[in-house]
This record gives C-alpha cells, structure tokens and sequence, in this order.
C-alpha cells in the first residue's frame, strides 16, 4: 500500500489506457507477493486463510477506494466469486470462476430494480421461463454494480412464481454477448458516474436466452444463495470501512497539528480534541464489532446479529469521522486534493446498500426480542 498504491491513486483513476496498465502491473505485484483474491482460499484460486485473517488485511486495503481492484477482491466480484465457488458446478467454475479469479474478466450482480423497493427482494418482478434447455429473461435492473466492461452478470430472477415468497427467485448465470442483454447506462451516483468496476448500472434483459445450465444451484435456491452472499458482503464492506475511518482520523489529526487558526494550532481548540476522542473510541468499537463478526463467521456462524448491528453502527461512523476530518480540513476538505471528498461520497452510500440501516435495526431486534420471548435473554459475548 505505501510502496504502491497511495503514490499511484491518482494515475490509477484516470479514464486512460495509463491507468489500465498500471492496474495490471500492481496486480501482478500483488500475486508475487501472495496476496491476490484473499477472500477466496487456494483451492478457488486465491490466497485467503480464513474470515479474521481477511479483515486484517482489508482494514489496510480499504484505506484507498482503488486497492480493492488492485488486491483483486473488489465488490461485486468477490461475493460472486464466493458463491460460484460454494455453489457452481464444475463446468460453472471452469467457465465463469476461474477467469474471474484470476483477473482476466469482470462481473456484476443484478438484483435490485428500479420499479420496486430494493430492500425487499421479495418483490422482484424480473422473470425467467424455461423453454426446453434454456431459460428466457426478461428484466430490468439498476445499481448492477460493475456492469460497465463486466463479461457476465449473477442476475436474480423469479422462475418459480407459485412457490412461497423465499422460494421463487434463481441465480442465473449471464453473459453479457448474450442477444438481448443491454447495459442502458452508467447510474450518476451524487453527481459521479465512475468507470468500469467502480460503476453502477441500468441494465435490461430482453428475451435473453442462456443454457439451463447456468442456474446457480436449483431453481428458487436464490434467496439462499443471495443471503450466504450478502451477510459476509456486508462485514467485506466493514473491514474497508475501518480502512477509510483510520485513515481519514489520520488526515484529521495531521492537518489539526500543522494549522494554525486564531492564535493556534487546530489541535489546542477544544472542539477539534473532542471530535479526535469520539473518533477514536468509535474506530476502536468498530474495530473489535467488526473482528468479533470475522471470528464467529470463521467458528461456523451465520453472525446474523453481529453483521446487522456492525452494519449499520460503522456505515454511521464512517460518515462522521470523515464528515469531521472535512470540517477540520475547511475548504480543502471538499477538494479532490485529498481523499476526504471521495470517502464522504462513499460514506453516505454505505447507510443503504446492502439493506438500509432501519431494516438492519429491525433485524437486530427482531432477534434478540425473539430471544427474550423464550426466556433465553440475550448475553453480549
């Protein structure tokens, strides 16, 4: 990260030819030094060792939006490549797993839709219908994050519409040279459009035929898969939030040492200190909440209660710890001469996807009141 990444951010995010072979290069570097896909163990083509062990190092990879890219475990390509390892065949490994692992190819995800809440995956109304060997699909999607340049799309569509409501939708696997495939644009997000992974898309299905073949485990496993994709996806987005928040702290505590402002430096206000005392005790919380998670995800937990609440707790976080590094900043704060602007920009997205912090809440509660409904209590271990 100090040798290659920081000193290369802002090369790396211009739209050029430059900054693709640079991206290659640093990925190369990053396989030499056995660090490629480490959310993903050996035998799928990564590096990883475990759930903890991975929130260490994203903690360091978050601290810059492009390391991801670099490391080769950026979103969406990391939850789809988790679940095509758990959950593709040896011929869906072959085809979309390997190349997407080891960097020659993209993908997105396409579940959300325009026309209905996101937060309720019950109310998909995109469709599959299976004519013979294949399936038929017809959807429209947004927020398909990545899509621009991606070689396929994990596309979550009703196929069974009869079935109970958890019951009813399927993964399905799509090229994106499919006939009837559109990516109908780039989605400006607070006034930014992105490029290549970092986008999130319009996309439309119109008639587009793919094998059977390419349904992501059986048909209505959808809402299954998408729940063993989301909850680490979620704690994924944490453990780069951590990242942002030590790093943004730093920027705050440098810059208040360095400016001098009514007869001081910015440290010696009183507002300033308190603004660095509540960073740092809600880092620290964030930090122990978030590897507490990792370590019940690796002894074999669902951690449904430790992702929600580390969700919508660090998403809040994020936002004032750099919303506070910016104030301190003044008017550089909003340039793009740091990284603060672009943080501030991610933050605030960090509060709706992956479930919005209120159906986050519900869930936290939901649980532990169930809990107290049977006399079990809840014990905060």
């Amino acid at each position: 990260m100090e040798e290659h990444v920081y000193p290369n951010e802002r090369a790396l995010t211009t739209e050029d030819g430059a900054a693709d072979a640079l991206i290659a290069e640093l990925q190369e570097k990053a396989k030499d030094a056995g660090l490629w896909a480490p959310h993903l163990p050996p035998e799928a083509g990564g590096s990883g060792s475990g759930f903890l062990e991975y929130a260490y190092l994203n903690e360091e990879i978050g601290r810059s939006f492009i390391a991801q890219l670099i490391f080769g475990c950026q979103a969406p390509d990391a939850g789809n490549a988790e679940i095509l390892h758990l959950y593709g065949t040896d011929e869906q490994r072959k085809t979309f797993l390997e190349p997407l692992v080891s960097g020659e190819v993209r993908s997105f995800f396409g579940m959300t839709e325009p026309e209905v809440a996101g937060s309720d995956p019950t109310l998909l109304q995109g469709r599959a219908v299976r004519d013979g060997d294949e399936w038929v699909i017809d959807a429209h999607k947004w927020f398909s994050s990545g899509a621009d340049g991606a070689a396929f799309g994990v596309v979550m569509v009703v196929t069974e519409p009869d079935a109970e409501p958890h019951r009813r939708a399927s993964m399905i696997l799509v090229p994106t040279d499919t006939p009837g495939y559109e990516l109908v644009r780039r989605v400006p997000v607070m006034g930014h459009e992105g490029r290549g992974w970092g986008t999130h898309c319009e996309t439309r299905f119109t008639g587009v035929r793919v094998p059977f073949a390419n349904t992501l485990g059986e048909p209505g496993d959808g809402f299954r898969i998408a729940q063993k994709r989301l909850g680490p996806g979620r704690i994924h987005h944490v453990m780069r939030w951590l990242g942002q928040m030590e790093r943004a702290f730093e920027l705050m505590c440098t810059y208040s040492l360095e400016r001098e402002a009514f007869g001081g430096k910015l440290a010696e206000k009183q507002t300033v200190q308190n603004w660095i005392a509540e960073s740092a005790a809600e880092i620290q919380a964030c930090r122990l909440m978030t590897m507490q998670a990792a370590q019940r995800i690796d002894e074999g937990d669902e951690a449904r209660v430790e992702i929600s609440l580390i969700k919508f707790y660090a998403a809040r976080v994020l936002g004032e710890v750099v919303d506070r590094a910016i104030q301190v900043h003044g008017g550089l704060g909003l340039t793009d001469d740091t990284p603060l602007a672009l943080m501030y920009r991610m933050a605030r997205g960090g509060r709706v996807y992956d479930g919005p912090d209120e159906v986050h809440k519900s869930v936290v509660a939901r649980r532990i009141l169930r809990a107290f409904s049977k006399g079990d209590g809840w014990r905060f271990t």
